[in-house]
């Protein structure tokens, strides 16, 4: 049997292979396994379920997905850690290793329909992750991911607080935070905190198109830091600012809003008045 069923810890498990953490790639890996019961209850995970993990690491959480889940795809792109899981989880039968990039993943041509994905996601790559499998075409059913405290805010901040990963988040799924995870946790220890997120897509999707219509003008709104939204789009779609004004004005939003103000229904209103009038004047 795979002896991370031990409880044996991450430390452990990298001494026994000869392995140290790459600090290069972020690599920490969770040591306190009272939180696993967390993410695994977040995923509401069943023998019925199939989950897809970001970032297997030393196993540990795979460990706790394989013993809930009917079936467990376990993503890993370090090499080595990637050696270690296939010698340590040789005989667990409903565990699938993939050694790849999970950016490269298609879920429409890997995983069934229907599935569940879960991971530990350093922080440089938390953006890319969550739009990229929010945006296939095989959105997960859940996602509950584990990130640093301070992505976390900004994916669950309302009106007031908003940034363009707050938009990019839940334009798509609702979002919150189910426990906060100090750095204590982790080995090697971080210098941050972190927190364990759920997200839920929504059944409506917007459609590419649409998609690519509303995420030009969030750039836009985003795009000058403490500008009146007016004067940002302005800038960042290249028109005048009596069009941007006009805009705003058909969208039913004061010329004055700035972009972290607006909620996610008032970013459609601007897409939807978008739509009837394109903004191409030239400033």
């Amino acid at each position: 049997m795979p002896r991370t069923g031990s409880g044996e810890l991450p430390a452990a498990i990298l001494r026994r292979h000869g392995l140290t953490p790459r600090k290069r790639l972020g690599q920490s890996f969770l040591r306190d396994r009272s939180f696993l019961t967390h993410i695994v209850d977040a995923a509401e995970l069943g023998p019925e379920d199939t989950v897809l993990e970001i970032g297997a690491g030393t196993g540990i959480l795979t460990r706790a997905l394989a013993d809930r889940a009917g079936h467990v795809v376990a993503v890993e792109l370090d090499d080595s850690l990637y050696r270690l899981l296939q010698e340590e989880f040789a005989s667990v039968a409903n565990l699938e290793l993939w050694h790849a990039n999970a950016l490269d993943v298609d879920p429409c041509e890997r995983m069934p329909r229907d599935y569940k994905l879960v991971g530990n996601i350093p922080y440089y790559v938390t953006g890319p992750i969550v739009r990229h499998y929010l945006e296939a075409r095989c959105q997960p059913r859940v996602l509950v991911l584990m990130v640093q405290r301070e992505v976390a805010e900004r994916m669950v901040a309302p009106p007031g607080r908003l940034s363009l990963l707050g938009v990019s988040v839940q334009a798509y799924a609702d979002a919150k935070i189910v426990a906060r995870v100090p750095s204590g946790a982790f080995f090697p220890r971080p210098k941050v905190e972190s927190s364990i997120v759920r997200l839920t897509p929504f059944s409506q999707r917007l459609a590419p198109g649409d998609r690519d219509l509303f995420f030009r003008l969030v750039r836009a709104g985003f795009s000058t830091r403490r500008k009146q939204l007016v004067n940002a789009l302005s800038v960042g779609l290249n028109v005048s600012r009596d069009r941007s004004k006009g805009l705003l004005r058909r969208a039913g939003l004061d010329e004055t809003r700035r972009a972290e103000t607006l909620s996610i229904d008032d970013w459609h209103s601007l897409a939807r008045a978008w739509s009837k009038e394109p903004l191409r004047e030239a400033r």
